[in-house]
């Protein structure tokens, strides 16, 4: 089981990667104006964005195997659950500002992105607080 708990940790570090970097790019891409630019942020949005489902989906799978194997239980799990589904939501949400920016209809600002791009930050901060301290926020 440990092998599976340091796979876990591992495709989830690369997962949340992802998901700190692409909407940086998002802010380059809302700010620019430079037509070869954007084409280029569209080239690599994409390709970070379907490099990164991988891995989440491998985090999702470990951790279920994890679940299984120990058998956690009680309030820490089932608000861990929940942040979990909120990051999954979070990386959908990803692809439709993708699908944004390749159709050239984004509508949102540069400080927006910056916004939005806080919020893994702390879905992961409460992910880890809970897995340390196996209490409920």
């Amino acid at each position: 089981m440990l092998w599976i708990k340091a796979l876990h940790i591992f495709f989830m570090v690369s997962w949340f990667a992802g998901l700190f970097y692409l909407p940086r790019l998002f802010v380059h891409h809302a700010m620019t104006r430079d037509e070869a630019t954007s084409e280029r942020l569209k080239i690599m949005e994409r390709k970070l964005y379907y490099f990164i489902a991988p891995w989440g989906i491998l985090t999702i799978l470990t951790g279920l195997w994890l679940w299984l194997g120990y058998g956690f239980s009680g309030t820490w799990l089932s608000i861990k659950i929940i942040l979990v589904v909120l990051l999954v939501t979070y990386h959908i949400v990803c692809g439709f500002f993708l699908v944004d920016f390749r159709e050239d209809r984004n509508k949102r600002s540069d400080v927006f992105y910056r916004w939005f791009n806080e919020l893994p930050v702390f879905l992961l901060l409460g992910i880890i607080f809970l897995v340390v301290t196996k209490q409920p926020a």
